[in-house]
């Protein structure tokens, strides 16, 4: 089976106001409301449109479920829908640490996602064909993902 090789799209920086709903059936729920972001690659870069949010499953076996849909818009201003799901976990000390908005290294937890997007522009139809996946990081009110195209 071949190597799977990647390409670089761009990084994706979110600000976020989170709800914690509390204990649930399933475990513990949280919403996510994105409040500003912005997004910078070669090929696209641009702003993330009001309205966005992300929905988060924290369950029994300490790993965070996310699933999340925000509005892209180019500097050309075309619009990019862009969801994705996604898992983060790690040592508990270290998820303490983020959930206290503590400053931790990205390399000592595990926040990995796989985003798909559509859009109507012609100019990046090509994203409509495209797998992707992220590595993601937390700072306080703060997300932030690298996007790769798998090719």
């Amino acid at each position: 089976m071949p190597e799977i090789k990647t390409e670089f799209l761009f990084t994706l920086a979110l600000e976020l106001e989170v709800s914690n709903l509390g204990n649930m059936p399933y475990g513990t729920r949280r919403v996510g409301r994105f409040v500003a972001g912005s997004f910078d690659g070669p090929k696209v870069k641009g702003m993330v449109l009001p309205g966005g949010a992300c929905w988060m499953l924290l369950r029994s076996d300490d790993v965070l479920e996310i699933e999340a849909r925000i509005t892209l818009e180019t500097d050309d201003k075309q619009q990019i829908h862009m969801s994705w799901k996604a898992f983060r976990h790690g040592p508990k000390e270290v998820i303490d640490r983020l959930n206290r908005s503590e400053i931790v290294d990205a390399e000592t937890y595990y926040f990995r996602a796989t985003p798909y997007f559509e859009t109507s522009s012609g100019k990046y139809s090509w994203m409509n064909r495209i797998c992707s996946i992220a590595t993601g990081s937390r700072t306080a009110g703060k997300r932030t993902f690298d996007v790769f195209q798998v090719l």
